[in-house]
């Protein structure tokens, strides 16, 4: 016979139910203003808007300023997500198996960039760059993402390797496969959708960098999270609520996409 739950399990499902609607709620809830102040018809930021209309979704084909930074930001993360996974699976190959104390270090060496602020770590770099002579560039702002993405591609392709069965490894070993042959053959095969996993957190954290961003740009190298928030913060121009309409439905549909290619929510457990 099945037993009935007591008051003590009943109380506390409830209690749990309520704080993850509260959570959910405080989540979702700025994005649904965004989005429905992106759509209003008058010419300031207020919610409720007093109509609806595309003007401002229309008006974002001749914000120049806008586009550019948009294609700064693109570029930027297109090199960042590139060198992070050639980067990150190398380390992830040399750390994931290894019993070594030098693994152990290297691991927590390679994820310091994610418990270290990213203002801190801004700083420092930039700090950095002007004591060896290298002036803020793309090639700067690059080199700066990279550092702060490598980590999530590395614990990803980590996720993988550990559960690779060794034995196929070993397999392939015995019948005189090369360590590059049985790499390209058996193991990318296997771990590549746990690198493209790892290339989209990558490319996601890189194009909405501001921190770092902030530090190592020019005046020539526009990026479009600095850019909304300058415009936010002195025009209050209703045209960033419609650039995060665009950038919301961009994200929504690549995580559609990496879910249904990479399995995106079973990588991140």
């Amino acid at each position: 016979m099945r037993r009935r739950p007591d008051f003590g399990t009943i109380s506390l499902n409830a209690t749990l139910g309520v704080l993850a609607g509260a959570c959910l709620i405080l989540l979702t809830m700025p994005t649904i203003v965004v989005l429905m102040v992106s759509f209003t018809s008058g010419f300031s930021l207020r919610f409720p808007p007093p109509g609806y209309s595309l003007h401002w979704y229309a008006a974002l084909t001749d914000a120049w300023q806008l586009q550019f930074a948009a294609y700064n930001s693109f570029k930027v993360a297109a090199w960042t997500t590139l060198l992070s996974v050639v980067l990150g699976v190398a380390a992830a190959l040399a750390i994931a198996r290894s019993k070594r104390l030098s693994a152990a270090i290297l691991d927590s060496i390679f994820m310091s960039p994610l418990i270290l602020p990213g203002l801190a770590f801004g700083l420092a770099a930039l700090i950095f760059f002007a004591l060896i002579g290298l002036p803020v560039s793309p090639l700067t702002l690059v080199i700066g993402h990279t550092i702060v993405c490598v980590p999530f591609v590395i614990r990803v392709t980590i996720a993988a390797l550990t559960q690779l069965d060794p034995s196929l490894l070993e397999s392939s070993a015995s019948l005189g496969a090369s360590r590059w042959y049985t790499f390209r053959r058996v193991t990318l095969p296997l771990i590549g959708s746990s690198i493209l996993a790892g290339a989209f957190l990558a490319f996601m954290s890189s194009f909405d960098n501001i921190p770092v961003s902030l530090f190592l740009r020019n005046a020539g190298t526009d990026m479009l999270p600095i850019r909304m928030w300058q415009d936010l913060e002195s025009l209050l121009d209703v045209k960033i609520a419609a650039v995060s309409g665009v950038l919301i439905a961009i994200t929504l549909a690549l995580m559609l996409v990496m879910e249904r290619l990479a399995g995106l929510s079973k990588r991140l457990r």
